[in-house]
């Protein structure tokens, strides 16, 4: 796959172990196991048969291990009350029992290595599973190669859920410890897990047409997994005591995917998906949490579309290394959640064409909006003020908005470089907070969700950049460094003045002088205490 290039000035980085649903108090020591340790079952994957603690593979859905070619997946010729894929989605009988399911259905620890190139693990722990706190199992990576052309390849059906979809009690703060959903990459290992994905299947029973029968216009869902690697329920995703084992992520649509809660404590992820790297999809509930490890993540866009990592609740960085690169030729971002960014430690690096809210009282960080979209494969150097190198980056995709956070980002003076050409920005500042306009006078047109006028829609409309939304922090960045606002108004951040006792920093990284145009470039950037927005980012004159 296509890898970032990152080379971060910075020291060691937070390495932490399972993190745990309820509060969480903060990362706890890494307790990985060991592979293949006592009472643990190996399982070696191979084409021309698999085995299970060194015997034949049973075919008996009695047995704790068994295999079966009876993949989930979207039937070709169907109509529309099937479920909401196109031909593009679906799959003939025999492509999908070309497929070997490996089916786990017993709580424990299964050693996986070897491979399928034309298989799925499935874990399923049985009805009332979600209930059990012992529906637990782990799947440590062992040298695996998996290959599935019609659905995920790994799936994690039923085993005990440890929180709640309650957006009453929802928050960003989880401790995922005792989820039922956890994977380890063992050290030293390489792992590959290329995985399709199953478009929305209806329960039969459920679809209700409309009254001349032509539409669907009420359903329930019998089957829908976007990720190539899925879990239906939380999930753990760590690796070993060196934490020096790879997980490698081909996706045709999504890379990694929860239903409600993803927690990351270590291993060396690369994703390269279709469309979202990651995403947790629990409308103003799921927390998506990364304590450590090396996260690599390039999105395609063969699906037209793709943020890095898109949270339906929280995204909370508080360690490790992070480097996502959006779609370049869709409005979506890096790095993205609907309920709000906190980056509270680790190295972020993430690159896109949206620009998202991230929130007051972690590390230190720039972002920078640049005046016309930027080409990926070209090298940017943030230098300080002594001239020494504090971070060098070269993102993969093209980009419009770049975020960098690192614990060596201290507030002080920086200069900017893309190669050996000298940037600038302009316009006035613009402090950090509850997203890029925060401590900023609105423009006529801006409306908050608490002051939204009656009947304006909470969705972005059809048509406007970044397509229908349900994020009320995004704000696109067009090709021309204007920034569209959630009602539709386009307005130009050069020109947005701070008002009087308003907060400093920001878009231009300093306040304008006395006499000074609005708009006039500077190659100096100021970063603040809590982070600065840097606006019309371009070649220094």
């Amino acid at each position: 796959m296509k890898r970032f290039i990152i080379c971060l000035l910075t020291g060691s980085l937070l390495c932490a172990g399972l993190a745990g649903c309820g509060a969480s108090t903060g990362a706890p020591e890494q307790s990985a196991p060991q592979a293949a340790g006592a009472g643990d079952t190996v399982i070696v994957l191979d084409d021309g048969g698999i085995t299970v603690d060194g015997a034949a593979i049973s075919t008996d859905e009695a047995e704790a291990v068994y295999a079966a070619h009876d993949i989930v997946f979207y039937l070709e010729g169907q109509d529309f009350t099937y479920g909401e894929g196109s031909e593009v989605d679906s799959h003939s009988q025999a492509e999908a029992d070309s497929h070997t399911v490996v089916h786990i259905t017993r709580p424990g620890t299964y050693v996986l290595s070897g491979g399928l190139s034309a298989g799925q693990i499935a874990v399923d722990l049985g009805d009332g599973a979600e209930e059990d706190p012992e529906a637990v199992v782990t799947l440590i990576l062992n040298g695996v190669d998996i290959t599935c052309s019609v659905a995920p390849a790994v799936i994690f059906y039923n085993v005990y859920e440890c929180g709640s979809a309650d957006t009453q009690t929802a928050g960003k703060d989880v401790d995922t410890s005792a989820a039922g959903a956890n994977v380890i990459i063992a050290d030293g290992t390489e792992n590959t897990v290329t995985g399709s994905y199953v478009a929305r299947i209806y329960k039969p029973d459920s679809v209700e047409l409309s009254e001349d029968g032509t539409e669907v216009v009420n359903s329930k869902k019998l089957h829908k997994y976007d990720g190539a690697f899925y879990s239906k329920r939380s999930m753990n995703v760590t690796g070993g005591e060196e934490d020096t084992g790879i997980l490698t992520i081909n996706a045709g649509n999504e890379g990694l995917d929860s239903e409600l809660h993803l927690t990351i404590n270590g291993g060396n992820i690369n994703i390269t998906s279709g469309n979202d790297g990651i995403n947790t999809n629990e409308d103003g509930v799921s927390v998506t949490t990364i304590n450590g490890g090396t996260l690599n993540i390039v999105v395609t866009g063969s699906t037209g579309e793709g943020d890095g990592i898109d949270s339906n609740g929280w995204l909370v960085i508080n360690g490790g290394t992070v480097t996502s690169a959006a779609y370049g030729g869709s409005q979506d971002a890096g790095i993205d959640s609907d309920m709000g960014i906190y980056v509270n430690g680790g190295v972020v690096l993430a690159t896109g064409n949206m620009l998202d809210r991230l929130e007051e009282g972690g590390q230190n960080y720039a972002v920078f909006t640049f005046a016309q979209k930027q080409s990926g494969s070209t090298a940017y150097t943030l230098k300080n003020a002594g001239g020494g190198v504090a971070a060098k980056w070269t993102p993969a995709n093209d980009f419009t908005c770049l975020v960098a956070s690192f614990p060596e980002l201290t507030a002080g003076e920086y200069t900017f470089w893309q190669g050996d050409t000298q940037l600038a920005t302009s316009g006035a500042a613009m402090g950090g907070g509850m997203g890029p306009m925060g401590g900023m006078e609105m423009p006529e047109g801006f409306k908050t969700p608490e002051n939204r006028p009656e009947g304006m829609p909470e969705d972005r409309p059809e048509g406007m950049p970044g397509g229908p939304k349900d994020k009320e922090g995004d704000m696109p960045v067009n090709d021309d460094g204007t920034i569209t606002l959630p009602d539709g108004t386009t307005i130009d951040p050069t020109q947005i003045k701070r008002p009087e006792g308003g907060r400093g920093g920001g878009f231009g990284g300093r306040q304008p002088q006395e006499g000074e145009a609005v708009g006039e470039l500077s190659d100096s950037f100021t970063v603040a205490e809590g982070g600065n927005f840097f606006g019309g980012v371009t070649a220094a004159q």
